[in-house]
Parts: structure tokens; sequence; C-alpha cells
């Protein structure tokens, strides 16, 4: 019995075609973005790497290519005396960097909570059809679009205690019995940063969202508008859902600015110590208390708290920069 031999499978000429330009577009990726991670390892791998070499020296401004190799010495150390009682000293039980820690976060926490709120707000408003939409959205970027020296500085004239004119209309309307020092007193002093950088950044929440908003189909709505759904209930169970992958993205990004901020502290309320970051101290004892090896471990923990609530936020949220769902 003669047995018949299966020809291979003939190889279609459009998948090969497919495939084929697919791989030139790979590789044509990869050309264009070898300029950018070449400048990225220059100006932000290199500075790191030296950054979290430096914190195992006893690096000083006036010595940083004698400094001596010492270890853990500048996150935990310790000391045992006589008495035989042990004295840590570092990093890890510097009661001022934990302070730091606890500012940063707690400010992280306030602001991007209130601009993933303020931002649908104002997403969902210039998302609708009105006159002069056009000029409004335009507007509404004015505060972003503000340098955040500029826009810090011109707030610390406005909180001033003496001439502010927050001050001055509050008095005027009777809101306020005395003249408050917005950033001078340290159970304001948070408040007002919070106020100001949620007024600068809630447009660029609002501008993310906006675009996640205007990729939903209009057909959702109007389907659910003859079903008789309630607005409200629209919100929860189409546009909310929808938008996350957007609002996600908005969120970690605004996430890794505000776990980083300096600016905005070092202008409004350099010296407080109720608003102190882990960038703020990190500056101080690297330059101004020319502690520039201890200033390097500050600088190496923060970049590693960032690095873990990223990806604990990545992983929890399951968050995807290509629009989708995990």
């Amino acid at each position: 019995m003669a047995t018949d031999t299966l020809a291979p499978p003939m190889a279609m000429p459009g998948v090969r075609i497919k495939s084929e330009l697919m791989q030139q577009r790979v590789r044509a990726a990869r050309w264009f973005l070898l300029p950018m991670l070449i400048a990225l390892a220059v100006v932000a791998g290199w500075p790191l790497l030296r950054s979290i070499y430096f914190s195992f020296t006893d690096a000083s401004l006036n010595n940083l290519y004698g400094a001596e190799w010492v270890g853990f010495n500048n996150y935990l150390r310790w000391t045992t005396l006589d008495s035989g009682k042990t004295v840590y000293r570092g990093l890890l039980v510097d009661p001022k960097w934990w302070g730091a820690v606890g500012n940063t976060l707690r400010f992280a926490a306030y602001s991007v909570t209130f601009e993933a709120i303020f931002g649908m707000i104002v997403a969902l408003v210039l998302n609708a059809e009105f006159k002069g939409r056009g000029i409004v959205r335009a507007a509404i970027l004015i505060p972003w679009a503000i340098p955040t020296i500029v826009s810090a500085k011109m707030w610390s004239w406005m909180l001033n205690d003496q001439f502010g004119i927050l001050n001055d209309l509050g008095m005027r309307l009777g809101l306020l019995s005395q003249k408050v020092a917005w950033t001078a007193n340290s159970d304001t002093a948070m408040t007002a940063v919070l106020i100001v950088d949620i007024w600068k950044t809630t447009p660029f929440m609002a501008l993310l969202i906006l675009a996640g908003l205007q990729m939903i189909p209009k057909d959702i709505y109007e389907a659910a508008e003859i079903d008789g759904v309630h607005p409200v209930k629209q919100f929860f169970r189409i546009t909310l859902p929808l938008v996350r992958p957007a609002l996600m993205v908005a969120i970690i990004f605004r996430l890794l600015d505000a776990l980083r901020i300096f600016d905005l502290i070092y202008v409004l309320t350099p010296n407080s110590d109720s608003t102190k970051t882990m960038s703020v101290l990190a500056r101080e004892n690297l330059f101004d208390f020319d502690k520039f090896a201890y200033g390097s471990a500050m600088s190496t923990l923060l970049f590693l708290i960032i690095a873990i609530l990223t990806i604990l936020y990545i992983w929890l949220g399951k968050v995807r920069f290509d629009g989708g769902d995990r």
C-alpha cells in the first residue's frame, strides 16, 4: 500500500511580507531609541550610580575623589559604650529623615488624590460641548504652563501675612479674625503648599483624563440615555471604567512628581520642618551642611522609596501603558 507524502504547507506571501515589514519597523524603532537611551544613561544613569557610590564613602564637597569606602556607616552604625549601652547612628535611625519621609508621603497622598478628583471634574466639563470650549481648554492650562518657581514666588506674595491678598480678602469678608502667616505657621504650612500644588497641576491631570474621555464612543452614552440610565449611574458604570487606564497613568505620573517635590517646598517653606521633604533634606545635607556622603545616602533611599512605591502601584493597580487592562 502506497503512502502519500504530505507536502509542507506553503507560506503565505502576505504573512511573510507583513512579518518582514514588522521586523523592519522594530529595527528602525531601536535605532531611533538608541540616541535617547545613550543620553539618558549619561544624564541620569551615571549620576545615579555615582550618588549610590558616594553614599558608601566619607565624601565631602572638598574631597569627592579622595573619599574612602566606609560601607553602610552612613545608613546605620552603632557604638557600644563602656556602660553597655548601644548607641545607634545613621540615616535609618535619623528622626529628621523619617519626618521628611512622612511629609513627602502625606503631601503625595493628599495632592494626587485631590488633583485626580478635581482633574476628573474639569475634564468632564471640558469634554462637554459648549460655545467657547477651545478658549476654556487653553485657559485652563495656564497654571500648569507657568514655571513652578514663578508660581511659587507668586503664591508666596499672595500668602504673605502682612500684605498678601488672601489675608486682605479674608479680613474684608469677615472670614478671618486676624491675619495668618500661612507659610510660616507649622499648622498651615502644609495646607498652603498643597493648595498651590493642586492649583498648578490639576490642569495636567485634567488634560490626560480628557484624552481618555475623548476615546470613549458617544454611541454608548446615546444607548444609555435611550435605556433611561441616570447620568450619575452612567459615570460610575460607563465613564469611570472606560477612562480608568488613562486615569491610572495620569496618577502614576503625578505620583512620581509628588514624591520628588523640591522647588515648590524650597521656595514657599524653605526652613519649615512640617513641610520639609526628602528632596529638600537631601539637598541641605549635600550642599548646605557639606555632608555629601550623608546626602547621597538620602538621595539613594529616596530613589529606592520612589521605585518601590511605583512598582507596587503598577502591580496592585494593574497599570498598563498601552491603554489596556492587565
